[in-house]
């Protein structure tokens, strides 16, 4: 209770003008520009509590996959002045996740990405179709063309 408490209270007070949805368009514009594969972006806000999207991330290297986390927090900082409220790595560096509240981002090795199978066990949840997530996040591409 206290810590649901605590998340609300924390998102109220913390959240920019950008909409979930935007915010996570942005963080997979970022996992993008850096050379993250196969991106995907769940909404889960009608089927779960713990936040309103999932951005999933794989790479095929374990230097990657934190080289990625690292710059996904790094460039959130800059541009919304937010740094995650929770944030798991494994010692292998296979699967690291960010928790910003509203978005939670999973960046995983290839390997566990397809053992995991997380878009399968969240097969209910939507899935924004890459184009939508580059056309809401293209005001932050490091390459704008």
């Amino acid at each position: 209770m206290c810590y649901n408490l605590c998340i609300v209270l924390w998102r109220f007070f913390t959240l920019t003008d950008i909409t979930s949805d935007k915010f996570a368009s942005v963080i997979a514009r970022i996992l993008d520009d850096k050379q993250g594969k196969d991106i995907k972006i769940l909404n889960i806000s009608n089927i779960s509590v713990l936040a309103d999207y999932f951005v999933i991330c794989s790479s095929d290297s374990s230097t990657h996959v934190k080289s990625l986390t690292g710059y996904v927090r790094e460039k959130i900082k800059e541009h919304f002045n937010r740094i995650p409220i929770g944030e798991e790595n494994d010692t292998k560096n296979r699967w690291n996740l960010l928790d910003y509240g509203d978005v939670i981002v999973h960046i995983l090795h290839r390997e566990e990405r397809e053992t995991y199978a997380l878009e399968r066990f969240w097969n209910h949840a939507f899935c924004m179709e890459e184009s939508e997530w580059k056309q809401k996040s293209e005001e932050y591409s490091d390459y704008n063309v």
